[in-house]
C-alpha cells in the first residue's frame, strides 16, 4: 500500500492512499483542514481501502469460494445464498439492464475466454460460431432474484455473470459511505475509472477531468467541477488491440458478442457511482443518440459522449459545467 502527501494550499492538504483491488488501481484522497490528527484521516482511508478488498472477495471470478463464482457453478441447477452485498449490485445491475434493453448485461460473461486484449503477441479474433454459440447464453431475463431468501440463480446451463462493469462502482460508494460515517465527508475515492468526488476541497469544488480516448493517460480534453456527486468513464482503450485497420475493446456488446462500436468513451455523471458504473458501458453500447435518451430520463445524470466519429456529445444536465479545452484528438 502506498502513502503519499498531496500538494497543500492556503486552506488545508490532502491525505492520500493507494492500493490494487479489483484488478486497477485505487485512490482515496482525504482534504484537512488541520481540525483533525492525520493518524485518524490515515485510519480512515486504510478502512476504505479494505472495504475494496471484502467486496472484491465476495464479487471476484478469481476465487472459488467468491458468490459469484458459487453463483456461476450452479447455473442451471439451484438458486445459491449470497451475501447482502452481492445480491443489491444483481438487483441493480438487473435494473440498468431493462432500462437498457439489454445493452447492460452482466451475463455477458458467457463470452469469457474467447476475446483476449492483454498483450497477446499476435491478435487474432474469435471463431464467430463460437460467439454465436455462446451468445445464446447471454440473457440477462435469466437471472432469477429473490430478495426474501436472499438467493440467486442462472436459469440456464453454462450461463455466468460477472460483475466488473458494476462493482466497481459499488465499492467506491461503499468506501465513500465509509468515510462520512467517520466523520471526513471532503474526499475522493477512485478506482480505475470510477470516482465519488465527495464534498469539497476547502470550499472549492473538485475538478475532474475526461480523459483524451485517443491522448496519453494524463491528457483530458474536458474538465468538470463536480461536488457530491461521481464521475465514471468507459473508454475503448484500456484494453484493446488494433487489427485490419479496426480497434476491438474489451466493452463487448451483449447482444451481439462483439466489441461495441458507437463510441470511443462515455463519461457518466450521476449522484452515486454505482448508478454511474452501471450506466456508462450501457450508453457506450447504446452510442449517443439511444444513450442520451436513456440518460435524460434518469435523475440527476449527465454524460459526456465521444462518438466513433470523434464527435463530442453533452447531455443537457451537463451544458454550461463541462468546459471543452480541445478537440478530442483523432486517431483509430
Amino acid at each position: 500500500m502506498a502513502c503519499t502527501l498531496a500538494a497543500a494550499d492556503e486552506r488545508g492538504r490532502i491525505l492520500s492512499r493507494s492500493t490494487l483491488a479489483m484488478g486497477t488501481a485505487v485512490q482515496v484522497r482525504v482534504y484537512s483542514d488541520g481540525h483533525r490528527p492525520d493518524s485518524e484521516i490515515e485510519q480512515a482511508m486504510d478502512r476504505a481501502l479494505e472495504e475494496f478488498r471484502r467486496l472484491e472477495a465476495l464479487m471476484t471470478t478469481w476465487r472459488q469460494d467468491s458468490d459469484v463464482s458459487r453463483i456461476n457453478a450452479a447455473a442451471g441447477q439451484r438458486p445459491v445464498v449470497v451475501s447482502p452485498e452481492v445480491l443489491e449490485v444483481v438487483q441493480r445491475s438487473l435494473v440498468f439492464s431493462r432500462r437498457s434493453q439489454g445493452a447492460f448485461d452482466i451475463s455477458f460473461y458467457a463470452l469469457r475466454g474467447l476475446w483476449r486484449f492483454d498483450g497477446e503477441i499476435t491478435p487474432h479474433l474469435p471463431d464467430p460460431q463460437e460467439i454465436a454459440a455462446r451468445r445464446r447464453l447471454i440473457d440477462w431475463r435469466q437471472i432469477r432474484v429473490d430478495p426474501r431468501q436472499r438467493t440467486v440463480m442462472l436459469l440456464r446451463p453454462g450461463m455466468a455473470i460477472h460483475l466488473g462493469g458494476i462493482g466497481k462502482g459499488y465499492a467506491v460508494d461503499a468506501a465513500s459511505r465509509l468515510l462520512r460515517e467517520a466523520g471526513f465527508p471532503d474526499h475522493v475515492v477512485q478506482a480505475g475509472g470510477d470516482l465519488m468526488l465527495a464534498g469539497t476541497k476547502g470550499g472549492v469544488p473538485w475538478m475532474a477531468g475526461v480523459r483524451d480516448p485517443r491522448g496519453g493517460p494524463e491528457e483530458v480534453f474536458a474538465v468538470c467541477p463536480v461536488q457530491d456527486h461521481a464521475f465514471s468513464t468507459a473508454g475503448d482503450y484500456e484494453r484493446s488491440f488494433i487489427l485490419g485497420g479496426r480497434r476491438y475493446h474489451h466493452i463487448l456488446d451483449p447482444r451481439t458478442g462483439y466489441p461495441a462500436t458507437a463510441a470511443r468513451s462515455v463519461t457518466i455523471y450521476a449522484p452515486d457511482a454505482t448508478t454511474a458504473d452501471g450506466l456508462d458501458d450501457a450508453v457506450f453500447i447504446l452510442g449517443p443518440e439511444r444513450g442520451l435518451r436513456l440518460v435524460e430520463s434518469t435523475p440527476g445524470v449527465g454524460a459526456i459522449i465521444v462518438d466513433a466519429h470523434n464527435r463530442v456529445h453533452i447531455s443537457s444536465r451537463l451544458k454550461g459545467r463541462v468546459q471543452i479545452l480541445r478537440p478530442p484528438s483523432p486517431g483509430l
